[in-house]
């Protein structure tokens, strides 16, 4: 059956905010991505935004680390996805421990059975985008993201052009993003839209024109490259 557009135009993005305050306590990183949930609804992208510390989410890297581990909720919230944004602060200008972990947990694709199709071998993450905002005094904005999309990619997200925001207040223990007005601040309001427009443009065409890479027979042909004996 086909689908109509208004139908087919119906994705999903997920949005984990890896402050460190849990629910219901204010986070300036949450208000920046409150911004970008209300771009996604206007593009009619369906949105979820979930606190990483609401969740009981063990250190490690399988799938389940047991005891009460939570993550395998937050990992079946990626799967469905189309859109995955990480936004997290900065800290000590590092990126927040929340937003590692995060990563750390997702490494489980690359060594548990049931993350990679059988066919080709891509990982589920495979024709998903992903993205990053960033809040935080001073400096570190560009580290962080560039740290946490390397990881994306890394883990077989695809990453558009221009996927990160970010809003950083002055040297020392200054105003936060939004007691300093930083809602108002061209610069991360456009680089926000920005972003926004080219994960829906990407996760559209990925949609419709899914990577057809076959890592299986890519792993295939290196072995046997990798094995010939030296002439």
């Amino acid at each position: 059956m086909v689908l109509s557009c208004e139908i087919r135009s119906q994705m999903k993005a997920l949005i984990i905010n890896c402050t460190l305050k849990q629910s219901p306590a204010f986070s300036n990183t949450g208000a920046l991505i409150k911004k970008a949930e209300h771009l996604f609804k206007e593009n009619k992208i369906t949105t979820e935004v979930i606190r990483l510390v609401d969740y009981d989410v063990k250190p490690g890297n399988e799938t389940d680390m047991g005891k009460g581990d939570e993550w395998p909720k937050i990992l079946d919230k990626i799967k469905k996805c189309d859109i995955l944004i990480i936004g997290a602060p900065i800290w000590m200008g590092h990126l927040a421990s929340t937003a590692q972990r995060v990563i750390e947990r997702l490494d489980a694709i690359f060594h548990e059975e049931g993350f990679t199709d059988e066919k080709t071998g891509q990982y589920i993450t495979y024709n998903k985008v992903a993205g990053c905002l960033i809040t935080g005094n001073e400096d570190g904005a560009h580290s962080c993201a560039a740290q946490v999309l390397w990881s994306m990619q890394e883990l077989g997200f695809t990453i558009p052009p221009n996927v990160n925001a970010y809003w950083v207040g002055m040297a020392g223990a200054g105003k936060d993003y939004v007691e300093a007005g930083g809602e108002k601040y061209f610069y991360t309001n456009y680089t926000l839209r920005w972003m926004v427009a080219n994960l829906i443009y990407f996760a559209r065409l990925l949609r419709d024109n899914p990577i057809d890479t076959d890592l299986n027979e890519i792993k295939k042909l290196a072995k046997k490259e990798s094995d010939k004996k030296s002439a």
